[in-house]
């Protein structure tokens, strides 16, 4: 049961892992009691990101399920699909909070199902991660290159520990 619900390609799952880490991240927060924050549903009030609008609540749930039927549909999923997975998703922002935290798990989670390093950007790369989630429609390169570089800093945690990978992916 557990696995299903990690799971971006499952067709079961229609809400993503988000639905079930934002109660783990928001519950018993001041957030949390407020009557307008919807813990582990999807927004009720519109929100912004980086000064930018998101998708207003009321087409929350049409958009994230477009995009996980566009996602579901491909055959292999490359490290830029999961980036562009992960900047539709932001750009939604489904959740009244926790959107960058559950987006960043969702990307470890599809790198390490689809046999790709994950990586984990951390504070001191946030600069250079806002920038490319801002660019991205413009110029991919500030973005990817970020989650490259946030790779390589992954992958130095692989070899420390001797876990074998090739080309970019952890083998099996």
């Amino acid at each position: 049961m557990h696995s299903s619900m990690w799971s971006v390609t499952n067709r079961k799952q229609t809400k993503l892992l988000g639905v079930f880490t934002n109660p783990i991240l928001k519950s018993g927060t001041s957030d949390s009691r407020e009557h307008w924050f919807a813990v582990g549903e999807y927004k009720k009030l519109p929100n912004e990101v980086g000064g930018r609008e998101t998708t207003l609540p009321e087409h929350v749930a049409d958009e994230m399920q477009s995009l996980l039927d566009a996602y579901r549909a491909k055959k292999r999923i490359t490290l830029d699909d999961i980036i562009e997975f992960h900047v539709r998703f932001e750009t939604i922002h489904p959740f009244q909070d926790g959107n960058g935290r559950i987006g960043r798990l969702i990307i470890f989670k599809e790198c390490l199902h689809w046999n790709i390093v994950p990586f984990i950007i951390y504070d001191t790369m946030k600069m250079y991660y806002y920038r490319g989630l801002q660019e991205w429609q413009k110029e991919k390169g500030f973005l990817r290159d970020t989650c490259l570089t946030a790779q390589d800093i992954f992958k130095q945690y692989l070899e420390y520990f001797r876990i074998p990978y090739t080309n970019g992916n952890v083998e099996v």
